[in-house]
């Protein structure tokens, strides 16, 4: 490597990694348009098929169940394959699935479509954070992290704009049919664009260097149960466990909140959550900016890190009182803020296994929290269903939604209380 000098300051490095950010944004946003139009459509479809709203937290409550166990499954996959060729068996698998969803009648046969949609799905993130991990230095990734998931917001801005139109003038299942087409084209461009940066022939030396800054990885063979067992991977499963029901929570009922509280429907409910989305969008760039600006600074990764996710869990705290807001566009304004944190402290948690863990292991450690994250998912659709049946309020789900970042802060803080990269060959020597 002596004759790849480090580019100086005013070297012009090259953008290729973000037009792989680019892709990353993408895919994620139409992976939300995809999960979302079931929330979008749920006055719809609980019309045409009397669901009650325990029904709904079934359908959700599969998706999520499938979800978990597709995460732990593409974590390890991706490690295995590389991002290039498990992001494509990903998307391949959720396009057919969500297709399928325009050929479903009954409440099973949903629920048979969103098993799938969630198996395929959950490659996702392991794909994503993996291609960050290959094409960023760890300066910049939770900045690019929070840049890709900033699609998850698009996605979530996108869907309530185009489905209701698809649905008024075609019906409910074309907007299944046309929205899935989005990935087939995503998919032609991803799999002529991305390869592994020393693979990429139109790559400058001056960008090679500055994507391999960082000191290099242990090349040793890393298992499963080694991952596990390792204090950094169970805190971030633990936060993942406790923030993501939340994210699935907005996402899944807060069409059906706007409903209910303020008596919004297919035609209206749509500026409000473009708003409260775009939020989101601006707390995900913002979140990962704060802690990649703090290491600009000069501040650790420690400091940077667990100081821009406490910011974002103080940000969530108004969301307990969203029901009490009279007027709609406050509602709109909480929830966006707390949305936006959310999205914030996610930029920033999900750059933990790619701070911490070695390439080869980082699909895996995503897998793993994914799966936990999901499983919280699961419990909260459960929780939502009984709460909206038997109270008919959203408070102790926002209650809920309210407290648990700190608390997940707290986790990380004191199972990675100096935020070091993982040492393998020390934990094993000490087993021993």
């Amino acid at each position: 490597m002596s004759d790849v000098a480090v580019p100086a300051v005013h070297t012009k490095i090259g953008n290729r990694r973000w037009i792989i950010c680019g892709l990353l944004f993408a895919a994620t946003a139409i992976n939300y348009v995809d999960r979302q139009i079931i929330s979008v459509l749920k006055p719809t479809l609980q019309t045409e098929y009397g669901w009650s709203e325990t029904d709904y937290s079934i359908i959700v409550f599969w998706f999520q169940t499938a979800y978990a166990v597709g995460y732990m499954g593409f974590g390890s996959l991706v490690d295995r394959l590389g991002a290039r060729l498990g992001y494509t068996v990903a998307v391949s698998v959720w396009t057919i699935a969500h297709m399928a969803h325009a050929f479903a009648g009954s409440l099973s046969g949903f629920i048979l479509a969103r098993i799938a949609l969630g198996l395929g799905e959950s490659g996702n993130f392991p794909s994503g954070i993996k291609s960050v991990a290959e094409w960023f230095p760890k300066r910049e990734r939770a900045l690019a992290t929070g840049l890709f998931n900033a699609g998850a917001n698009v996605g979530a801005i996108v869907t309530p704009l185009i489905v209701p139109a698809i649905t008024l003038a075609w019906g409910w299942r074309a907007a299944f049919l046309i929205t899935g087409t989005f990935t087939i084209v995503w998919l032609i461009v991803w799999l002529w664009v991305y390869r592994r940066p020393r693979e990429t022939l139109s790559l400058t030396q001056a960008e090679l260097a500055h994507i391999e800054s960082d000191p290099p990885d242990p090349v040793e063979k890393i298992s499963w149960i080694q991952i596990i067992r390792t204090r950094e991977a169970i805190a971030f499963s633990i936060a993942k466990f406790l923030t993501d029901p939340i994210w699935w929570m907005f996402l899944f009922w807060l069409p059906d909140f706007f409903s209910k509280r303020y008596g919004l429907d297919l035609k209206t409910f749509g500026p409000p959550l473009v708003a409260v989305y775009i939020l989101s969008d601006l707390g995900s760039i913002a979140g990962g900016w704060l802690s990649s600006s703090m290491i600009a600074r000069g501040a650790s990764l420690n400091r940077s890190r667990k100081m821009a996710m406490t910011i974002c869990a103080c940000l969530v705290l108004p969301i307990m009182g969203a029901m009490y807001a009279d007027n709609l566009w406050l509602a709109v304004a909480i929830v966006g803020l707390a949305t936006a944190a959310h999205q914030g402290f996610s930029a920033n948690i999900y750059t933990l296994p790619s701070d911490l863990f070695p390439r080869s292991a980082v699909g895996t450690v995503i897998g793993i929290g994914g799966t936990i994250g999901a499983i919280g998912g699961m419990a909260m659709s459960r929780y939502a269903g009984w709460v909206l049946d038997e109270i008919g309020s959203y408070t102790p789900i926002f209650v809920v939604a309210g407290s648990v970042y700190l608390i997940a802060v707290l986790v990380v803080h004191l199972l990675v209380p100096t935020y070091a990269p993982v040492q393998f060959h020390t934990d094993l020597e000490k087993a021993s």
